[in-house]
């Protein structure tokens, strides 16, 4: 029994944690394979919160196959079996592993290197490791679904069926993780993009394509308005650059033999050969390179709200999180090298706000930079990145801000700051980003005229503050569970009345309400008002106002939250005056008066 796993191949530190998951991964393989003699092995590396592995199988699996080989690896782990180290050559590790193609594809692309076997029990597997010292070390586990999975995430590759699991150190937090895993599931973006009326995918359009109902645009348009308000304010204009490019203005950049694969084949025009747009910085590249500009005219900072189409893999589209045609707040900014510390702390006071708005406090930087193991994958040369690199520490180091070095993770032009926060159940997510770019610019002949009369070429800083609208969105909708707060909700009131002799007065108060920017639905139904209130709390709408002869009487309506609280009767002036309060505050939770202490 042989099992090999090409993440292992390359170097890389692992956390104890991940050590048990990988460890628990070939445990995993060892019990399919004592399941099925006859299965041929894949990959199976450790991942956020647990570890996978894919297999070649006779049969589909079925979710009643998963308790036998969670029960077989629980034998193996009381067994208590040492993971053994040694070395191999490739002619020694071909032979362990006839029979097992995926195997001798990996053994053959990786065997430059130094190869090494780990042993546990009869199992044998070709990586470096690391691992706990014997299977007794892995904690508690439990499988949790299987799935189809492209070999090597290629289309092209047969498909394999892929185990997901998970490990942790303590019963107590597996317990911990299943219960958070429930809770997502009941958040989960695409279930209540379905419930909540927000937007739809149709085999018509095409797979990866979102099409956002009235509900749904509302909450982008909200998302989007406040962004570029907020930008507009520290200073960045919008532009629209379109979404056709000519291909030859990718093949200069750099982009277009680097990200081919994800882009959607040429279109022959009558007098060039276009693509649709992947990303949006040759474009803002050629517009700055339109004007003259001089070092007074710098910083000169350009940022668009642009669908860009990337031709993702089916396999790996997911709702909202991975599509197809994807909207960026993006942003460049043209500055002196003596500006990039101002500007980067321009853009880290944007994003700070920015997050706690939307009540993300707990978040830390990412420093994604270049591998030189893997220089081809780079643009420019050793010097240009260690001085694009230096210049972003000193930049986060001048702000206090902490860090966690990676090592590549940098686009193919430069090193990133990329911001990764926590949801409500603790999931990370990234966010923003800034990124330095000295390759891009002199691809594209980037000039301003210097204090000297002199060419010099910008340094560009690329931008986002929320990255893709459609992400952020998913991530907001799993976040606040669909209930947004007042201000991004979609209805952000429901006017029920209690008869149909009260509607009137009901559509008067919604007119009131949309000509003040409040939004509010009127259900006029002939339904009983519990049912109509049923409704509108499975909706999420923060407020539902009833109206009824009382309230037509006084000019008032009766207030109840979404949580099921009374707040009571108000009058229609004084309710309109707290909730438009509330809206223009982007108040993350209700600032109307407890029932209470009415």
């Amino acid at each position: 029994m042989v099992e090999v796993d090409n993440t292992d191949i390359v170097e890389k530190q692992m956390s104890p944690l991940e050590r048990m998951r990988h460890s628990a991964a070939h445990v995993m393989a060892e019990a399919v394979l004592e399941e099925f003699p006859d299965a041929k092995l894949g990959i199976g590396p450790p991942i956020e919160s647990g570890f996978y592995y894919d297999f070649e199988l006779p049969r589909p699996l079925t979710p009643e196959d998963l308790p036998e080989i969670e029960e077989r690896m629980r034998r193996s782990i009381e067994q208590d079996k040492p993971f053994e180290k040694r070395p191999v050559t490739k002619a020694e590790a071909l032979e362990l592993f006839k029979g097992q193609p995926y195997k001798l594809e990996l053994i053959e692309q990786f065997a430059n290197g130094d190869l090494s076997v780990f042993q546990h029990g009869d199992f044998i597997d070709l990586c470096r490791g690391p691992h706990v010292s014997s299977t007794g070390d892995i904690g508690p586990i439990k499988l949790l679904s299987n799935a189809g999975a492209y070999w090597r995430g290629s289309e092209k590759n047969p498909m394999l069926q892929r185990i997901y699991g998970t490990a942790w150190d303590t019963r107590e937090e597996l317990e911990e993780y299943l219960h958070n895993l429930e809770l997502a599931r009941e958040r989960d973006h695409r279930k209540l993009g379905r419930e909540l009326e927000l937007f739809v995918f149709s085999p018509d359009v095409g797979s990866g394509i979102p099409l956002f109902l009235p509900k749904g645009e509302a909450l982008r348009y909200q998302m989007e308005s406040y962004v570029r308000e907020t930008q507009t304010y520290y200073g960045y204009r919008h532009v629209w650059t379109g979404h056709l490019v000519k291909e030859e203005l990718f093949r200069k950049s750099g982009h277009l033999p680097l990200y081919e694969e994800v882009q959607f084949p040429p279109l022959i025009g009558e007098d060039a050969t276009y693509r649709l747009k992947p990303m949006n910085c040759p474009s803002h590249m050629t517009l700055f390179n339109t004007q003259y500009h001089s070092y007074r005219d710098l910083p000169v900072r350009y940022a668009e709200f642009a669908t860009l189409y990337r031709n993702e893999k089916s396999g790996e589209l997911h709702g909202l999180s991975r599509v197809r045609a994807v909207t960026q707040d993006d942003c460049h900014i043209f500055c002196t090298e003596d500006q990039i510390q101002s500007e980067f702390s321009r853009a880290i006071e944007l994003i700070s706000e920015v997050m706690a708005t939307y009540g993300f406090t707990e978040y830390y930087v990412q420093l994604s930079l270049h591998d030189p193991e893997t220089a081809e994958k780079y643009g420019g040369d050793e010097g240009v990145w260690s001085r694009a690199e230096q210049m972003l520490r000193d930049a986060l180091d001048a702000l206090g801000v902490t860090y966690v070095p990676v090592l590549g993770e940098a686009a193919f032009y430069g090193p990133k700051a990329d911001f990764m926060a926590k949801d409500a159940l603790g999931r990370e997510w990234q966010l923003s980003t800034i990124q330095i770019d000295f390759i891009q610019p002199a691809r594209l002949g980037c000039e301003y005229i210097g204090e000297d009369g002199a060419p010099h070429m910008p340094v560009v800083i690329h931008r986002a503050v929320t990255g893709a609208t459609e992400r952020f969105m998913a991530m907001l909708i799993e976040h606040f569970g669909g209930a947004f707060p007042t201000w991004l909700a979609p209805t952000q009131v429901a006017l029920l009345p209690i008869a149909e002799r009260h509607v009137p007065y009901a559509e008067t108060v919604r007119e009131r309400f949309t000509r003040s920017g409040i939004r509010a639905e009127l259900d006029d139904r002939s339904e009983r008002l519990n049912l109509k209130i049923r409704e509108a709390q499975l909706q999420k709408v923060p407020y539902m106002l009833i109206t009824g002869d009382k309230e037509v009487e006084a000019d008032t309506v009766s207030v109840r939250s979404r949580s099921g609280g009374d707040i009571g009767s108000l009058p229609v002036s004084e309710f309109e005056s707290l909730i438009l309060k509330e809206i223009r505050t982007r108040a993350l939770t209700s600032t109307l008066p407890d029932p209470e202490t009415l």
